[in-house]
């Protein structure tokens, strides 16, 4: 009661001295430091954990290292299986779904489940990153801010933006990139509406992430090598490099998920997934987390302490060799990453992204300049515009590859370099594949947001409320007199659909068909329903069928009126006009 009392106290205060606009603003503040928060939070945490590993298990035998990303899944699949009790989810796919399909409400549980299971992953070794748990964490705070304040569907939408912009700026101390990212991933309209209330929780989340951990950045890096113009074709090659590498790298995540469906429990899951990742780490190390401290060794130069200790030392002397690894790296990260998902673990792609791009740029940039051709290029500047194309590529996200990247550096030097590749790396990537890791299941389902109003508004609306059930049903068995005292008479309505004793859907009979012999007596007992009957010109599947799909069916069949089913049984109509009135509605309260 005094909870309640208080949080009506605080919706009169709301109400009687703020403006709509000024609360949304105070709220984007409240989002920017929390977000901020649960990022020091999940970051610590996995920190913590490792440290203690380290200090207490990898220090004293060396070699052990490589088993403990089977103890993290394992002890995500207990929590998950025995106390959380829910499946893990991925996280910003599931947000994306709570936006199209959940009016943006989020469950808060799902405040708390990535701050566990994330850090149990990354902190025992899994291949994944930090950033994907920390944006979905926040964004389910967003969410039941909103609700807790009755916040509408839009503004909702747009605080869950504010969210997912503060975990990123937090991170990695880039707030151009965060509210870049929070548009291009979540379809966000970028207005001054939506602008001002993304920048505040990206500044408030900064801040927040300087007080506890002062002003240090992930990359200490600052671009000593301009860009020149010799270079061009080299950032050519790299970009169609990584626009290559971001094909394999959603084909293999898509691949290595394909394989592990043939496991049918989720303990042989664990084991098959937990042993391929013990494997791959025992032969390339730099697998191990999250992999910061691998871009980094790039970054400074230091390739042999980036590769870390492996089966391979006495060949490190040999360029190609140091090369031949950075490769395997590249094309293993991938799989790594991915086999910890299917194995059960909880992560984001966009750092184990960064961490391939940062192998593959670096390659690149070795290859050129030990060919004997007497090029060079930096190896550091193509290190950090390899992130970018792996990120462009993969996300979809041209321009938050772009200003991460810059912001990252500190400097908008390498802004020609970085749209060379990053243009390459997307054209090539958006062609070969329509829809990224995130969002190709949910375009599958007619459930994805885009920034194309009108798939976004069809996306939007729920076919629950479109459907009509105000029909009287007939049966095959009946006569037309009983059609006509039983379903004519009692009906204002002049469709009437046709079901058999299992009530699945055979036909349908419209008035028209029946009206020049309805007043014929003598046909009332001879003639049956079926006479009349005809098959509708296309049926709506309740289960398959997005809202897109049915706004197709009733374009190509130019009908008025279309049969709903629904496992395999006739559930109802829609009728094109209650459908295109719902649109308008929708489209209203979308742009609005």
């Amino acid at each position: 009661m005094p909870k309640q009392s208080f949080i009506k106290r605080l919706h009169i205060l709301r109400y009687k001295y703020v403006s709509q606009k000024n609360f949304v603003l105070l709220l984007s503040v409240l989002i920017g430091l929390l977000a901020g928060l649960i990022s020091v939070t999940i970051k610590n945490i996995t920190y913590f954990i490792q440290w203690f590993l380290e200090k207490s298990i990898i220090l004293t035998q060396n070699n052990i290292y490589f088993i403990l990303p089977i103890l993290g899944i394992w002890f995500v699949y207990l929590f998950a299986k025995y106390i959380s009790k829910k499946p893990i989810e991925h996280a910003i796919p599931s947000i994306l779904f709570s936006l199209s399909k959940n009016n943006g409400l989020i469950k808060s549980s799902k405040i708390y489940l990535p701050l566990i299971t994330a850090p149990l992953t990354v902190g025992f070794g899994g291949s994944v990153g930090l950033l994907g748990p920390a944006i979905a964490s926040a964004s389910a705070v967003s969410s039941n801010i909103g609700q807790l304040f009755h916040i509408d569907r839009k503004t909702r939408t747009l605080l869950i933006g504010c969210a997912a912009a503060g975990a990123i700026a937090s991170i990695f101390q880039s707030p151009i990139a965060a509210i870049i990212f929070a548009i291009e991933v979540f379809s966000l309209d970028l207005t001054f509406a939506s602008l001002l209330p993304l920048l505040i929780a990206s500044v408030s989340s900064i801040l927040t992430s300087y007080f506890f951990v002062d002003d240090g950045v992930l990359f200490n890096f600052n671009v000593s090598d301009k860009f020149t113009i010799k270079d061009t074709l080299f950032y050519i090659i790299l970009g169609i490099g990584t626009g290559i590498a971001s094909i394999y790298f959603s084909k293999i995540y898509f691949a290595v998920y394909a394989f592990f469906e043939r496991f049918k429990t989720n303990g042989q899951k664990l084991i098959v997934g937990g042993l391929a990742i013990g494997i791959m780490l025992y032969f390339i190390p730099p697998l191990y987390g999250e992999g910061f401290g691998f871009i980094n060794d790039l970054l400074d130069g230091n390739h042999l302490h980036a590769l870390g200790k492996t089966p391979f030392d006495n060949y490190l002397d040999n360029i190609w060799i140091v090369i031949a690894l950075l490769i395997g790296i590249t094309i293993f990260k991938a799989v790594a990453m991915t086999t910890t998902f299917a194995a059960g673990g909880a992560g984001g792609i966009i750092i184990p992204t960064m961490v391939m791009g940062s192998s593959l740029g670096n390659v690149v940039a070795k290859v050129i300049n030990n060919l004997g051709f007497g090029f060079q290029v930096s190896e550091a500047n193509f290190t950090l515009i390899g992130m970018a194309g792996l990120i462009a590529g993969v996300l979809h996200a041209p321009l938050t590859a772009i200003f991460l990247i810059a912001e990252i550096t500190g400097g908008y030097e390498l802004f020609v370099p970085l749209m060379i590749t990053v243009s390459m790396s997307f054209i090539i990537t958006k062609n070969a594949v329509e829809h990224t890791i995130y969002t190709k299941e949910l375009a599958e389902k007619g459930a994805l947001l885009t920034h194309d109003k009108d798939k976004s508004v069809l996306t939007l609306m729920k076919l629950d409320s479109v459907i009509e059930k105000n029909f009287t049903i007939l049966n095959t068995e009946m006569s037309l007199g009983e059609m006509l005292h039983q379903g004519v008479a009692k009906s204002s309505r002049n469709l009437f659909p046709v079901v058999d004793e299992l009530n699945r859907l055979v036909g349908i009979i419209l008035l028209d068909d029946i009206r020049n012999v309805m007043f014929d007596q003598t046909l009332y007992q001879t003639t049956s329903v079926e006479t009349f009957m005809q098959n509708p010109p296309d049926c709506i599947d309740y289960e398959k069928d997005s809202m897109q799909k049915v706004m197709k069916k009733f374009q190509d069949s130019g009908a008025w009126n279309l049969p709903v089913i629904k496992n395999g049984t006739y559930h109802g109509f829609v009728s094109k006009s209650k459908l295109l009135t719902a649109y308008r509605r929708e489209l209203i309260n979308f742009t609005t």
